[in-house]
């Protein structure tokens, strides 16, 4: 297909394609999928071989956001129920991370709901910085805290922080269907303010809101502008309770194209399956792992994914091993330059053909509120699998609920973390 020996040709290359070979990839057959999979899959390989890098939500406050973010489960006005209480203490913190990383995890993501964090926020996320680090010094922390003032991304990086999570999750032209209280501006700005402070930024996307294949290139060419270090890929959970409940139009052919075009756009940059893989990929998450090289491990920030160890058992079913901790995720054109500069306009851009990179460390959490995270503030983090009798592709114009499994173990419980 010459379609598809153009992307791979630019791939390897970090050159990038077009906006139409973008979107000709949104529209291919399924006939064609496996030729897309293997595509994507030799430029994965190229710049991650077989490595499969493991992060690790810890949720520092979770519901009761002022934010209307559409898609989350912790929205202001939300009915969904969902676990809420206040900040987690550092040493609560310290002990949820733990677990993720004991299952493997080389990233832990520090998230909070709300708009953005205030000063006293940050101290407490520098102390739960230094808990998590003090037990294992060589863990990745990012942060997803929502919308940052000025000096608050200088203020993480000092606290040990490695990276910051704020994602644009659609495009500029429809942003404002899903969000009324802040602007996708707000949310450029929030990463430009990572990366001036030297932290990596991960940005990523929410699929599957009801967006065109326009509104998905748009996104990711516009996430390759601002220099995301690594990208999330969401696939929308539509949680009873929010206003996006009956948004069920994504099937596992539609995600894997959609990882794919993502991969081709950023060929470099650490590419992960973030919210929704369980539910929206099912048996096909495997094939998912030719195309992103990093996953979440365990729980969510509302909703329950699969257990760690079905998780460990995927990875290595599928002939791919986790990535150790001192092993550098991005490739090394990339991750030696570590001053900030990020793959945007000035770095060169996520895949583009020239040298400058961006911070080493890819992406974090699933923010809420204006946090944007990688995974929907909340509602689009994984569920488990449909149970037995569950339609295989849910109606459209039907919620389904049985689907979405709301987290009630984890941080903020009395239960332990599945990792």
């Amino acid at each position: 297909m010459d379609l598809l020996d153009t992307l791979t040709a630019k791939g390897l290359r970090r050159e990038l394609p077009t906006r139409e070979e973008a979107m000709a990839v949104l529209a291919t057959t399924d006939d064609e999928l496996l030729d897309v999979v293997a595509a994507a899959g030799r430029v994965r390989r190229q710049w991650f071989g077989r490595r499969v890098k493991l992060n690790y939500l810890v949720n520092l406050k979770s519901g009761l956001c002022p934010e209307d973010c559409n898609y989350c489960s912790q929205r202001l006005g939300s009915k969904a129920e969902i676990l809420k209480y206040t900040w987690l203490k550092p040493e609560q913190a310290a002990e949820a991370a733990a677990a993720g990383l004991a299952g493997g995890a080389k990233r832990v993501c520090l998230v909070a709901s709300g708009r953005g964090p205030t000063d006293r926020d940050i101290d407490r996320v520098a102390s739960t910085i230094a808990a998590i680090k003090d037990a294992n010094e060589a863990v990745e922390v990012c942060a997803c805290l929502g919308l940052l003032s000025d000096n608050q991304a200088e203020r993480l990086k000092a606290a040990g922080a490695d990276a910051y999570n704020h994602n644009l999750n659609t495009s500029e032209a429809t942003y404002g269907d899903i969000t009324t209280t802040h602007t996708y501006a707000d949310r450029v700005d929030t990463v430009a303010k990572a990366h001036g402070a030297g932290l990596s930024a991960c940005s990523g996307l929410i699929a599957g809101m009801g967006e065109s294949d326009a509104d998905l290139v748009d996104v990711v060419f516009a996430l390759r502008e601002i220099g995301s270090d690594s990208v999330p890929v969401n696939f929308l959970i539509p949680f009873e309770g929010t206003p996006l409940a009956k948004e069920w139009n994504l099937t596992p052919q539609r995600c894997l194209r959609i990882l794919a075009m993502v991969r081709f756009v950023c060929p470099d940059v650490e590419v992960r399956i973030a919210g929704g893989r369980e539910v929206h990929l099912r048996s096909m998450q495997p094939l998912g792992l030719h195309i992103a090289n990093s996953i979440f491990l365990g729980d969510y920030l509302t909703s329950e994914g699969q257990a760690g160890q079905a998780d460990l058992d995927m990875i290595a079913d599928a002939g791919f091993e986790v990535e150790g901790a001192g092993e550098p995720t991005l490739p090394r054109h990339r991750s030696e330059v570590t001053a900030g500069g990020g793959c945007g306009p000035s770095g060169g851009g996520c895949g583009s053909g020239a040298e400058a990179g961006a911070d080493a460390g890819p992406e974090a959490a699933h923010g809420c509120g204006t946090g944007g995270g990688c995974g929907p503030c909340g509602g689009h983090a994984p569920a488990v699998p449909a149970q037995a009798g569950t339609p295989a592709t849910p109606a459209n114009d039907e919620p389904q609920p049985d689907l979405v499994r709301v987290r009630r173990r984890g941080a903020g419980t009395e239960l332990a973390p599945n990792a």
